[in-house]
């Protein structure tokens, strides 16, 4: 038994990848991660196991999920089931028989974004790019175009840092740094044909989707500071496009409902990370609403908006 499960691993093939500046080792293939090279011990393992579907001593618990000490299972209904121990190890079973690439996408996004939290990270639902010599982040839900505008961004030079979450630790000098993530943007066909980036499409996120992942133009290997927050929300009456930047409550509300796993924020008693967030962000640039119009059409002039933007609050490189 390996906490709740038993250790079926059998293949000793592994990958090795970077996330949120972490080593992962992982004996399961995750396209949406880039392979890295790497000569230091892991700092997170992820490995196949036979799984318990309850766990011993639950102190709080979901339809999905159940959390008990140092240890989160999760369960994605009729495909995965994850075990998360101390923020250091991801055991996951197919349920059903479930393909690899069917579960690849859940193991390599929600899990590892769910350990981070359990490591005491704050993880926003967000992708980033690079300005200059800091790092700026896009938040919204699933849907909303993080990915779609990182993409857009790395036509004009600024290199990625991360994609689908942002894993963000506070040093004691409070500065917020994001970590950064060798991950393949998430895109679907008609975002790939208008940002002309045919040629860097790989595999299927899920076999029976049209959103694939994508090879970005460059990548950031370096963590950077956090210097401005952009909540991402569409120009729908009576919202108007523009610009706004949030006061500090207001900054800590969006960052904590921009959390990965919201809910688990309270669960875990996280709720001072993200106002610590919030504080160091506001120290820097700030917490900003990003209104737009999403037709592709109107993308250039977002992106001259943000470039215009960077340069008021004194960003280099933009």
């Amino acid at each position: 038994m390996i906490g709740e499960g038993t250790d079926t691993t059998t293949a000793a093939c592994t990958f090795d990848y970077i996330v949120a500046g972490l080593h992962v080792r992982s004996d399961l293939r995750l396209p949406g991660l880039i392979e890295a090279a790497v000569w230091w011990d892991p700092s997170i393992t992820v490995r196949r196991a036979s799984l318990a579907a309850c766990l011993p001593d639950v102190i709080s618990s979901g339809p999905t999920w159940q959390m008990a000490d140092e240890r989160f299972l999760l369960e994605i209904p009729g495909i995965v089931r994850m075990l998360l121990c101390d923020g250091r190890d991801l055991w996951y079973e197919p349920i059903d028989g479930t393909c690899d690439s069917d579960i690849d996408v859940f193991v390599g996004g929600t899990g590892l974004g769910l350990l981070l939290q359990q490591r005491g990270w704050i993880v926003l639902h967000a992708s980033a790019v690079r300005v200059g010599d800091a790092a700026v982040l896009f938040c919204g839900a699933s849907g909303a175009g993080k990915s779609t505008l990182a993409a857009a961004l790395g036509g004009r030079g600024f290199d990625l840092v991360a994609d689908d979450f942002c894993g963000i630790t506070v040093g004691t000098d409070g500065v917020g740094l994001v970590h950064p993530d060798g991950r393949r943007l998430k895109l679907w066909d008609d975002a790939i044909e208008r940002l002309a980036l045919a040629d860097r499409r790989r595999a299927a996120v899920r076999p029976t989707l049209r959103k694939f992942h994508v090879e970005p133009h460059a990548t950031s290997v370096a963590a950077l500071p956090v210097a401005a927050v952009y909540v991402l929300g569409e120009a729908r009456p009576p919202a108007v496009p523009g610009i706004m930047r949030a006061n500090l409550v207001d900054a800590a509300l969006l960052l904590r409902a921009q959390a990965y796993r919201p809910a688990l924020v309270r669960w875990m008693g996280q709720q001072p990370l993200y106002l610590a967030a919030a504080a160091a962000v506001s120290r820097g640039g700030g917490v900003f609403t990003l209104t737009r119009t999403r037709r592709f059409e109107a993308m250039d002039a977002v992106l001259d908006d943000l470039a215009t933007h960077w340069r008021e609050l004194g960003m280099s490189g933009a």
